[in-house]
């Protein structure tokens, strides 16, 4: 990707990971589920904040995302973000990548508590002074999940097709367990994996907590966080995620 050189030091190695997964994941993990918003609803997160990096050097994107239920099983995704990077000149911003997605639920066994969905999006190239992809990428994951009581388990993952000069496509994918603590509170665990999105990178793996909070209807904080580690670098970086949910 091009970038411009006052925003090089802090899009290297995590830009695209960052704009791929701002509208693909689910609120507040990296790794996503299969559960689609209900018909005829809406799910908002705005003001959303993402972000990941070392030390002084990190980049991320602000925005919002909307999640609305078209029909049964299906919801369509579009995210709205500005992109950021930082450096130890300062914060430099720009417009991000418009991203547009759809997720299909095609299994679900409620008597079991089992569900399977496929979620393919693409990034379309609408950013501003290199902040983003010149081309076209896209993502085509599948999720799973298991309930169980107040415990649910999911995962999945799939491939990144992320053309451009440098660039390579990867796979990627992660699993995540929660818990519903109270009727309020929710939290999680999880571990994701990335492989090199670049000629000449690395792959890497991220692991984080992650939580939500019901306030006062229709609203819901969210948030998470952790160490991301690079392979063949002994220091590691972090990822983080807070949004405000509105739900309709």
């Amino acid at each position: 990707m091009t970038v411009l050189p006052a925003m090089r030091p802090a899009l290297t190695g995590t830009l695209a990971l960052l704009m791929s997964g701002a509208a693909l994941a689910g609120p507040p993990y990296l790794t996503d589920d299969p559960e689609p918003t209900d018909t005829g609803h809406w799910e908002i997160y705005a003001p959303l904040v993402e972000g990941s990096g070392k030390g002084a050097n990190y980049d991320g994107s602000v925005g919002a995302e909307l999640n609305y239920g078209a029909a049964p099983n299906l919801q369509l995704t579009v995210g709205l973000p500005v992109a950021y990077a930082h450096d130890r000149s300062g914060f430099h911003w720009a417009r991000g990548d418009l991203e547009v997605s759809a997720k299909y639920r095609f299994f679900h066994d409620e008597a079991a508590g089992l569900q399977v969905a496929i979620f393919p999006g693409i990034t379309l190239p609408t950013a501003s002074n290199g902040a983003g992809n010149s081309r076209v990428t896209a993502l085509l994951p599948v999720w799973l999940q298991k309930d169980s009581g107040p415990w649910s388990l999911f995962g999945g993952g799939g491939y990144a097709i992320n053309p451009g000069p440098g660039n390579r496509d990867y796979w990627t994918g992660g699993v995540a367990l929660t818990r519903q603590m109270s009727k309020r509170l929710s939290l999680g665990v999880e571990a994701d994996r990335q492989g090199p999105d670049s000629v000449g990178g690395r792959s890497s793996t991220s692991l984080g907590i992650g939580g939500i909070l019901q306030l006062h209807a229709p609203f819901r904080l969210l948030g998470s966080g952790g160490p991301t580690f690079v392979d063949g670098d002994g220091k590691p970086g972090f990822h983080a995620f807070m949004a405000l949910g509105l739900d309709f």
